[in-house]
């Protein structure tokens, strides 16, 4: 017997829903590791310039390149399409923003610079690592983030991975500079956790507001105690890199938020590391040890633990209204305006009614829900 044609439209947008939900799933997988990528691979290039350029200096030239290059892309992006309707944030996000640029962007850097000031280098990239243990600890516990033993298993070997990276014998010191930097890994853990919240949004206006901010702070600071600044040439090599390093890397960083959420998001973002070592040993001449390739296995486990995951269970979906873009699967059944041409997927305001069913899926926008 023929299903109805209502059934037949159900069972249409069930396995509509179920492959935009692994699509969405590889999407943000793709986009974390790229935004690492982008992230890990600026690191040596900046060690290069450190060479001429003071690092609250650079800072500041890093994060006003990306806030300016994302600022210029806005505007390209506007005059080539204007009046298209994008993904915005409610009114209720600001404060969300706000909180996150306030972490993120002006206290995190400043405990940083506390803490450099009076450490070692290797100390500091260890504590670093915290980063990514605060990102998840606080997704899992106070945001509420499902997670699996697989899932902590593989944070664990990922971030084990990084201490491994940066290890040096007698590095680790129990001192106000290394409280100092932990502090700042907990406040850019507390950012990634809290730009979550407005991961619907558009990432290239998220990404600009959190670059132009903390390159205001960075070069505001650099101002008042006086430090030289470098030449035409360096300052735009810096913006430059600050614009895929540090903009295009965090908008990646936004949208992968998006789809497989907060925790999943730092784990594979917590790969730069690694992918910053490799590069230095390509374009500095540096040789790798066996420490690198214990940390590449560690890794490289810990990662196919996060990919192999599959979380299927009946769950509800309350009552939303946003805006960002998507196509009519299950998770999207709305009427449209007059005029719609039929195109997907588009952006527009649109409500969710109450649903409840079961299919795999990911802390994405759709699914923040209690277990």
């Amino acid at each position: 017997m023929l299903p109805s044609s209502k059934g037949a439209s159900r069972l249409g947008l069930e396995s509509r829903g179920r492959a935009e939900s692994g699509k969405g799933m590889k999407t943000g997988i793709y986009c974390a590791l790229g935004g690492a990528v982008l992230f890990g691979a600026s690191t040596p290039v900046a060690k290069l310039l450190l060479g001429e350029i003071s690092p609250i200096v650079l800072a500041g030239l890093l994060y006003s390149g990306s806030g300016l290059g994302l600022g210029l892309w806005l505007v390209c992006r506007d005059l080539i399409a204007p009046g298209a309707e994008r993904a915005r944030l409610a009114r209720s996000d600001y404060a969300w923003l706000a909180a996150a640029l306030l972490t993120g962007k002006v206290l995190g850097p400043v405990l940083l610079l506390y803490g450099l000031a009076a450490t070692t280098a290797s100390t500091a990239a260890l504590l670093l690592n915290l980063e990514g243990v605060f990102t998840a600890l606080l997704a899992w516990f106070v945001f509420r983030e499902n997670f699996d033993r697989r899932v902590l298993l593989g944070m664990f070997l990922i971030v084990l991975g990084g201490i491994v990276l940066g290890w040096r014998p007698g590095g680790l010191a129990a001192a106000w500079p290394a409280l100092a930097i932990a502090g700042a890994s907990l406040c850019w853990a507390l950012d990634n956790n809290l730009t979550r919240r407005i991961s619907a949004g558009d990432p290239v206006k998220i990404a600009a507001a959190k670059g132009s901010l903390a390159g205001a702070v960075n070069l505001g600071l650099s101002f008042s105690l006086g430090l030289a600044f470098p030449g035409p040439a360096l300052a735009l090599a810096s913006g430059l890199l600050g614009v895929l390093g540090y903009g295009v890397s965090l908008v990646l960083f936004v949208v992968a938020l998006r789809h497989v959420g907060t925790a999943r998001t730092g784990a594979y973002f917590s790969t730069a590391p690694f992918i910053g070592a490799a590069v230095a040993f390509a374009i500095l001449g540096e040789t790798p040890d066996g420490a690198f390739w214990v940390a590449a296995a560690l890794m490289g486990a810990g990662v196919s633990l996060h990919l192999a995951e599959r979380h299927h269970h009946l769950h509800r979906h309350d009552a939303l209204r946003h805006t960002h873009s998507h196509v009519h699967d299950e998770h999207h059944r709305h009427p449209h305006r007059l005029g719609w041409t039929g195109t997907e997927p588009h952006t527009h305001e649109h409500e969710h009614e109450t649903l409840s069913h079961a299919h795999a899926h990911f802390p994405d926008v759709h699914h923040r829900h209690g277990h």
